[in-house]
């Protein structure tokens, strides 16, 4: 019987499954956009960032007794850099539609303005989007594409609002015309304070199965905005109030597991906000209960 290998000054990390791996069920894509982002700041540093705190998580989950062992192919960064979000938008439909064989494709932003181009990637007319985001994201688009609108801006492509649905939205961090358009458009519109009091866990579980009536495959927007700021200082948006991150981590889990989600983008991660690695560290731990949900497929 051979001896385990010393775990004295190491162990087997998250960073241990990820690779080059052509076969990997799972793909990250790095898309660091940054311009054009309202609130200034360095999102184009998350997938950097994201990569370089995997090493930090185990891939032993001690509250289950399971080990993680999904492997994860690295399709490293498209170039996005400098580039607006509407010049953008093809290299990161094309670099996520590339990934179609996976059956999770993993985009790391950047800002919120990767959504669009990861739902296209898709398929428009099959795909149902579900956000965990503060913000409606329904700015107008007369001004051209932003991290503000891509929601807008999906409705603007011809997307049928019934197969979007949006969780944890804040208040007085959006505006009445943003509501007035979500239900116009029929989207479901699930409130922070419905997060806290039913679980945000048990609210995304709902909107799947509401969404999985109504669309072939499944596209999630974390928007990491959501959380509660006092727990997520990394984004300019999140506010008090949010959800707690434990909340979130559990509903990643659930996000994970669902069969009919192909695509999730983590969003608005700003490393330049960090305090004491609470950003990186956050993220790391949701690519954790990430794969942890994959896996119970």
């Amino acid at each position: 019987m051979s001896t385990p290998p010393s775990e004295a000054l190491s162990w087997r990390s998250i960073a241990d499954l990820v690779g080059n791996r052509p076969d990997a069920p799972v793909a990250i894509v790095g898309a660091g956009v940054n311009e054009r982002s309202l609130t200034p700041g360095r999102c184009d540093l998350g997938p950097k960032a994201f990569r370089a705190v995997l090493p930090r998580f185990s891939t032993y989950d001690v509250e289950t007794g399971s080990e993680l062992s999904t492997l994860v192919h690295d399709a490293g960064d498209v170039a996005v850099k400098a580039l607006s979000p509407a010049a953008a938008f093809q290299p990161i439909r094309d670099a996520v539609a590339a990934q179609a064989k996976r059956g999770l494709t993993v985009l790391i932003g950047g800002s919120n303005a990767i959504t669009r181009p990861g739902v296209h990637a898709l398929g428009l007319e099959r795909v149902g989007v579900l956000t965990l985001d503060a913000h409606f994201d329904l700015r107008d688009t007369d001004q051209g594409l932003t991290n503000g609108n891509p929601i807008q801006a999906l409705l603007d492509d011809g997307m049928d609002g019934k197969r979007i649905s949006q969780v944890g939205l804040a208040p007085f961090a959006n505006t009445k015309r943003a509501h007035d358009k979500a239900k116009a458009a029929g989207i479901s519109v699930r409130t922070a304070r419905e997060c806290r009091q039913q679980g945000l866990a048990a609210v995304v579980a709902e909107e799947l199965a509401r969404l999985s009536a109504l669309a072939d495959v499944i596209y999630v927007d974390f928007d990491i905005d959501v959380i509660d700021r006092s727990q997520w200082p990394a984004s300019p948006g999140a506010r008090p109030g949010g959800v707690s991150a434990e909340a979130f981590f559990d509903a990643t889990r659930v996000i994970g597991a669902h069969p009919k989600v192909k695509a999730v983008d983590l969003t608005e991660y700003d490393p330049s906000l960090e305090i004491g690695d609470l950003g990186s560290l956050t993220a790391g731990r949701w690519f954790c209960e990430l794969l942890a949900g994959f896996e119970s497929r």
